[in-house]
């Protein structure tokens, strides 16, 4: 468990499953994430079956907020692409509870899984993919300290239009000096 001030980051449990797949199925959620289709609570039963096959540090991890003397869970987060060669990784994220929004939830989460990334994994780079009109992430996202690197012009086509995906990154030195 990685815990931060009144946020933590855990392992997916199955009992998560039923809250995550409604996530997922909320059209203004999932227009923010690469999945486009709807999700099935029996699709996302066989995924988290596959779990324990993937490497521990590449596996998904559970967003929750302390609420007095328990814990809610809002969303989910992960490294995944890892490359010990080049000891770089990507970092994907969703806050799928709506009401907890614009709270800086994301901000925290996203900043505790990059110290996670440079102090325990030992990566130099973590990279990210977000839809060019997702201000609420990519605000969320500077404020941790990514930059961005580059544009992918009509990256996402969806719902008969094209988007720009953008490419942002975060250099373990360049978090390191913003830490001091």
């Amino acid at each position: 468990m990685i815990v931060g001030d009144g946020l933590r980051l855990r392992a997916i449990e199955r009992a998560d499953l039923p809250t995550i797949v409604t996530w997922l199925n909320d059209p203004e959620v999932r227009d923010q994430l690469a999945a486009y289709l709807p999700m099935s609570l029996a699709a996302e039963e066989r995924w988290f079956e596959k779990l324990p096959e993937r490497p521990r540090e590449q596996q998904p991890l559970a967003i929750d907020v302390a609420r007095g003397n328990a814990w809610k869970l809002i969303g989910t987060c992960g490294l995944h692409e890892v490359d010990w060669r080049t000891r770089a990784g990507e970092l994907g994220i969703m806050i799928g509870e709506k009401g907890e929004w614009s709270k800086g939830y994301g901000t925290q989460a996203v900043a505790l899984l990059v110290q996670f990334a440079f102090e325990t994994l030992n990566l130099h780079r973590i990279s990210l993919y977000v839809y060019a009109d997702n201000a609420r992430a990519i605000r969320a996202y500077e404020k941790a300290g990514f930059v961005l690197e580059g544009r992918l012009r009509d990256g996402e086509f969806r719902h008969g239009v094209y988007r720009d995906v953008l490419m942002m990154g975060i250099l373990r030195p360049e978090w390191a000096a913003a830490r001091k």
